[in-house]
């Protein structure tokens, strides 16, 4: 289970534990597993084995295009869009929440609402609060810069605590135990552009420790957007996405393509990220897992495969660089999805 880790120490003799220092670390690693969210399934696969996943739950309203935080005990959801009726989009502000310690039947239930509606999100975890960061709003057809906290040991709603540096939608979200990150995404002003016009390679940092706006601390390597976002305890990841080669901004008409690449940057360091590795297939819309040992990229689209939309799971480690391995699938072919871990 991710947990909060509580670490004992002394300032003194450690023999007699006086005037012992409570300490406080942020694990947003899972240890048990991972989770894939979308519209009205919830999927969980473990993490001690390589194996399908199996579906466990629902969430309290179907929608899409929603945002993913964990904490030690339950993961949550946040925003969301739905084009029903159709043609009008009606994005959401619910934020979500389900227990990690049910394995079946484990509805969620509606906890609270952000600031403003909106889908496409980027969302961040610490020990105490989870964080949706960007999005877009169908009306007005906008994309935001908000950065909206709510807490976890409360079901209330969130607040704003800040601004990205720039307003953008299908960011990838990474979480380390100071700080929340928001990478890449696609700016969308009204009318909304196509897919792959518009798209960022800027990687955002925002503390968890005071409310505050976000700094711009380094680059990915390519422009891309609807990405998966992972972390380990020391460095970053995005996995998979749309891709166009700089400066492609907005540049509507260089090529775009779905990308299969693994990006690492540091947390100990304002720097840009760097190429680890490949997925096993080329794809965007993908949802981002991240166990103690492994990074994981589930579900996602390619129209060029036969089907479109995919259910492979990735894994790849955080020890070393390498490419991804197909560890399991997915209940259903899902793309627009979220990650959790437990």
């Amino acid at each position: 289970m991710s947990a909060n880790v509580i670490n004992r120490y002394s300032r003194s003799n450690p023999d007699t534990n006086r005037n012992p220092l409570w300490t406080f670390i942020h694990t947003f690693q899972g240890t048990v597993a991972g989770y894939a969210t979308t519209s009205s399934l919830i999927n969980k696969f473990p993490f001690a084995t390589d194996a399908n996943a199996t579906d466990v739950g629902d969430l309290y309203v179907e929608r899409g295009l929603i945002c993913g935080q964990s904490s030690d005990a339950s993961g949550y959801t946040s925003g969301g869009y739905t084009n029903n009726p159709f043609p009008y989009p009606i994005t959401y502000n619910n934020i979500e929440k389900f227990p990690f310690a049910a394995d079946s039947g484990a509805t969620a239930t509606d906890v609270g609402d952000l600031t403003v509606a909106r889908s496409l999100g980027a969302g961040q975890s610490s020990n105490v609060s989870g964080y949706t960061s960007g999005g877009y709003a169908a009306p007005p057809f906008r994309s935001s810069n908000v950065i909206d906290k709510f807490p976890f040991a409360t079901d209330a709603n969130a607040t704003d605590v800040g601004d990205l540096t720039l307003a953008r939608r299908g960011a990838a979200g990474q979480s380390s135990d100071v700080s929340g990150y928001t990478s890449g995404g696609q700016r969308a002003p009204q009318p909304s552009p196509p897919i792959g016009t518009f798209l960022v390679n800027n990687i955002d940092k925002f503390p968890f420790a005071s409310n505050s706006n976000a700094t711009d601390v380094g680059d990915l390597t390519v422009l891309t957007a609807y990405t998966a976002g992972q972390s380990s305890t020391v460095s970053g990841y995005t996995s998979g996405g749309y891709a166009r080669t700089p400066p492609g901004l907005p540049a509507p008409t260089t090529p775009v393509t779905r990308r299969n690449i693994i990006e690492k940057f540091p947390f100990a360091t304002n720097d840009n990220s760097t190429d680890i590795g490949d997925l096993t297939v080329a794809r965007s819309s993908v949802s981002g897992q991240s166990s103690t040992l492994s990074g994981y990229t589930s579900g996602g689209n390619n129209p060029s495969f036969s089907p479109p939309v995919l259910n492979v799971i990735d894994k790849f480690p955080f020890a070393t660089n390498a490419n991804a391995t197909d560890v399991g699938d997915l209940t259903e072919q899902i793309s627009g999805l979220v990650g959790q871990q437990d």
